[in-house]
């Protein structure tokens, strides 16, 4: 039996029972017979905001799905719904569906930190575990579409934290190497910022670098990567969610983000900073380093001169984002929605999310020359009459971003992940309030903060 018909058949039998155990793997278009027991409809895609515009990547994909489904003669057709409203936003609606029974979404675009919640809940299906068990996923990313020994969820988008520079700072302060190669240490970028500060002719120029410190998710992103880059390496829960961290451990974690966050190299707006504020800061001078997502770089060369911004790795570990596709479990159209999402999860999609500026999941999108995103995907991109494309972003020899082999692809592999817990609301909302205090004007010392933040993570998590 030819390997995409078999797939088909292991996802329609996994699928159409609530309960079904994993198999399966894939990369297919869909195309086979439709599952029985799937009702012929729309595959209603729910989704926050696509970073790539508009016309996204996103929509783009599930077209090109459309339009080998209307070529097959099948009676399905995939529709995307771009949720309003922030993140937390975004999770409430997607919750309080999905919790009143409605099957009014068949899949849903779930944050990583998300999958545990929604999985524990019942809300979304168990997924053959071909579908992620494939070397080509790359591993950390891979880790996030498990709960409790199931796959519940297919790597779309990934995301890690990486470092922005401004090439044009880095000359006026008389450097003669502007292309940085990645920092072993955050003494490193320390003492970058001490030269930096000892200029006086660097235009609007204000402090070393920023990030995002406002009493939201970002907050608690500074502090995870803080805390696994600390001596040792601090992880705050296990595999199962349990609350597993010390207040020695804490201490140490705390004042690894002290030091990252300190007056003498961090702009003083970061405390009150989101991603957008952070960016805005950066393009306008006021500060050379910034700590950001992959999605930047491709926005930033909108606006900013040919060779003068430059992306590394940030010092020590970054945290892992990203986006996962998973079935709702009030789907009529289980099977028709798990082929849906091995196609805009294939090798092929995973390249074209790549070139429109996400991080993709697969190795092949950043290492295999051959592959390429497919014309009715890609689309015609604008240029102007020299032939250059007009994003200005760099690309390598096989017209991928110029930065995705050397340095999103190690990224990524190296990315620590925040805790894996169906209670990660609580436990975000209770670190980011109970890190507050760091911010203020009369910060406790790092023991006292220490003890009460271990406190309350014991009250919010099981331990």
């Amino acid at each position: 039996m030819p390997r995409r018909r078999l797939l088909g058949t292991l996802l329609a039998a996994l699928l159409l029972a609530p309960a079904a155990c994993t198999g399966g793997g894939g990369g297919g278009d869909g195309t086979g017979p439709a599952p029985s027991g799937d009702v012929p409809g729309d595959i209603v895609v729910a989704s926050g905001r696509d970073v790539t515009g508009q016309n996204g990547v996103r929509r783009r994909l599930i077209d090109a799905w459309n339009e080998r489904q209307e070529k097959a003669g099948h009676e399905f057709r995939a529709r995307l719904v771009e949720l309003p409203g922030s993140a937390d936003e975004q999770r409430g609606q997607l919750l309080g569906a999905l919790q009143s029974g409605s099957s009014a979404y068949d899949v849903v675009n779930l944050d990583v930190t998300w999958v545990p919640e929604f999985a524990a809940a019942g809300l979304v299906r168990p997924l053959p575990g071909a579908l992620v068990d494939d070397p080509d996923v790359i591993g950390p990313v891979a880790g996030t579409a498990r709960w409790d020994g199931r796959v519940y969820a297919v790597p779309f988008n990934s995301d890690v934290g990486l470092l922005y520079y401004r090439r044009d700072h880095l000359e006026r302060a008389g450097l003669t190497r502007t292309e940085l190669d990645g920092f072993g240490t955050w003494r490193t970028l320390e003492n970058l910022i001490d030269v930096l500060d000892e200029q006086d002719d660097i235009p609007g120029y204000e402090k070393g670098w920023t990030t995002q410190l406002a009493a939201y998710e970002g907050r608690t992103v500074n502090a995870v990567e803080a805390f696994a880059s600390a001596a040792g390496g601090i992880t705050l829960t296990d595999e199962e969610g349990r609350y597993t961290a010390t207040v020695e451990e804490l201490t140490r974690g705390i004042a690894e983000l002290r030091r990252r966050t300190a007056t003498p190299y961090t702009l003083p707006d970061a405390a009150q900073s989101d991603e957008a504020a952070s960016l805005a800061d950066f393009a306008d001078g006021r500060t050379t380093f910034l700590r950001h997502w992959p999605w930047v770089y491709r926005t930033l060369h909108r606006t900013f001169p040919a060779g003068r911004l430059g992306v590394t790795a940030l010092p020590g570990r970054a945290v892992l984002g990203g986006q996962n596709l998973a079935v709702a479990a009030g789907s009529r159209r289980a099977g028709k929605a798990a082929e849906l999402i091995e196609f805009l999860t294939g090798k092929e999609s995973e390249r074209c999310l790549l070139d429109a500026g996400f991080a993709a999941t697969r190795v092949s999108a950043y290492t295999d020359d051959r592959l390429r995103c497919p014309a009715d995907v890609a689309g015609t991109p604008s240029a102007t009459p020299s032939g250059e494309r007009s994003d200005r972003m760099p690309r390598d020899g096989a017209d991928r971003p110029a930065y995705a082999r050397t340095v999103l692809l190690p990224a990524l592999r190296r990315a620590a992940h925040r805790p894996r817990t169906p209670l990660y609301g609580a436990f975000t909302q209770t670190l980011t309030a109970r890190l507050g205090p760091l911010f203020g004007t009369d910060p406790p010392d790092d023991a006292t903060l220490a003890r009460t933040l271990d406190a309350a993570l014991r009250r919010v998590l099981p331990g």
